[in-house]
């Protein structure tokens, strides 16, 4: 069943603002599996993917998430209760890019069932919701708004070539002190990249290194 609202981008950098509470999303899939990036790398985590981006990153590997139209809407009290269904304690909101939509009510009733939300982002649109952590990964496509990257407690750089480690660094120096830094090799060019990582890290300690360890261990 569709949403009483045609287009659920309540985001006012997106669409139209209104005033209605907004009930559905679009929903690519969502899993419960392991986290496997970052911070929280290895922790259980439940995973709503929404669909719709426009921030195009070329070596995105989930491409099938930007056409919106693709994407089915879900209720927001439907959502909430397939992650009830499991042990989960975290749910991960992830995209796609999730803050092209309103998710102040998806978080809102998230956080009364007692369940911590974390945010997946690029940063590009104004942040709404309830957050217990987020973390921003700028992309080159589409910057992050300068008002975002203070609010991150985890800033993770996606290092394609070797020009990403100054241009991480320029993010860098845009969130708080107390903000976790990783660098991440593109996994396609991971057997090139990683080894520049680890020396890059070795060099500039205050970053660390975040793998995607979920490819590695066959999992969604």
């Amino acid at each position: 069943m569709k949403s009483e609202i045609p287009n659920p981008r309540l985001n006012d950098s997106v669409g139209p603002a209104k005033s209605e509470i907004i009930d559905a999303l679009p929903v690519m899939e969502y899993f419960y599996t392991l986290q496997g990036e970052g911070f929280h790398q290895g922790r259980a985590a439940y995973f709503i993917r929404l669909g719709g981006c426009d921030v195009g990153c070329v070596w995105c590997d989930v491409k099938e998430s930007w056409d919106v139209e693709k994407h089915p809407l879900l209720k927001i009290e439907d959502l909430i209760s397939n992650v009830k269904r499991t042990p989960a304690t975290i749910a991960v909101i992830t995209g796609g890019e999730p803050l092209m939509y309103d998710l102040t009510e998806l978080t809102k009733q998230l956080n009364k069932e007692g369940f911590k939300t974390h945010l997946e982002t690029s940063g590009a649109y104004p942040l709404t919701g309830i957050w217990d952590w987020i973390c921003v990964s700028p992309k080159k496509f589409k910057a992050p708004l300068p008002e975002i990257l203070p609010n991150a407690n985890e800033l993770k750089v996606v290092i394609f070539n070797k020009s990403d480690f100054e241009w991480a660094e320029k993010y860098a120096a845009e969130v708080s002190s107390n903000c976790k830094l990783y660098l991440q090799p593109e996994w396609d060019k991971a057997d090139q990249m990683t080894p520049l990582i680890i020396e890059y890290i070795k060099n500039h300690p205050q970053w660390e290194l975040s793998l995607q360890i979920h490819k590695y261990i066959n999992v969604p």
